[in-house]
């Protein structure tokens, strides 16, 4: 069975982890979900990832930071350019903020820790699977807290200069109020309820502001567009 409207298959999954223990562990949290029939691959490094993962390829990327050849962020961003049809999650146990935001700006949908217990993996891979965006609780109360410290007054103006200079990141007033529902937690079904326009028109309005803020994701859109100073 496929996955429902607007989320991720996890067949295939292609786990890019180099420790052992952990990969084996990934691998059977994605077939308890997916099942005997399901496509499931791994590999230790950036470079086996990119042998892997042909023009064609699809599916969901499990990716740690910490790689022996390499970052993983740099894989999520190779594989935003270059394997688009490949959503790209990171899990590990790398979890500073700057690090968050570096892989969500590169093309990351969710953010998860290998800390966690597996019942609270398996349910952040059900939650993609729906076409949830999953961040582990205490990462998103960290870039939350950042988020709302106030800005040096330079860089405010920094920001504002950058999105009044650069019109691909220019918002319609009907997108910015979307964009400030979505910060807010509202799915596109109670922003359509609040706006009364329909389901399709906010998802329409969604895909617009991603590709404006060139990310693949609502939280990565909140992130983007406060740190440009089109949030406040």
């Amino acid at each position: 069975m496929g996955p429902p409207e607007n989320g991720i298959d996890l067949s295939p999954t292609w786990i890019v982890e180099d420790n052992p223990t952990m990969r084996l562990r990934l691998l059977q949290l994605v077939a308890d979900l997916t099942g005997p029939d399901a496509r499931i691959a791994t590999t230790d490094s950036i470079a086996g990832a990119k042998a892997l993962l042909d023009e064609d390829a699809s599916g969901l990327a499990l990716i740690d930071i910490g790689l022996p050849d390499g970052n993983g962020i740099e894989l999520i961003a190779w594989l935003r350019a270059h394997r688009p049809r490949v959503t790209s999650v990171v899990i590990t146990a790398w979890g500073h903020e700057d690090t968050v935001l570096a892989a969500l700006r590169a093309g990351a949908i969710g953010y998860l820790l290998k800390e966690r217990d597996d019942i609270e993996l398996s349910l952040a891979l059900q939650s993609i699977r729906r076409g949830g965006a999953p961040i582990d609780p205490a990462i998103a109360r960290s870039i939350l807290a950042l988020l709302r410290l106030p800005a040096e007054p330079a860089a405010t103006v920094a920001n504002e200069t950058e999105a009044a200079e650069n019109p691909a990141h220019a918002l319609s007033d009907r997108e910015s109020e979307i964009l400030r529902l979505v910060a807010r937690g509202y799915s596109n079904r109670e922003i359509a309820d609040l706006t009364m326009l329909s389901r399709f028109t906010i998802e329409g309005y969604t895909k617009s502001i991603y590709r404006k803020l060139a990310v693949r994701s609502r939280t990565a859109a909140v992130f983007e567009a406060k740190a440009l100073g089109l949030l406040h």
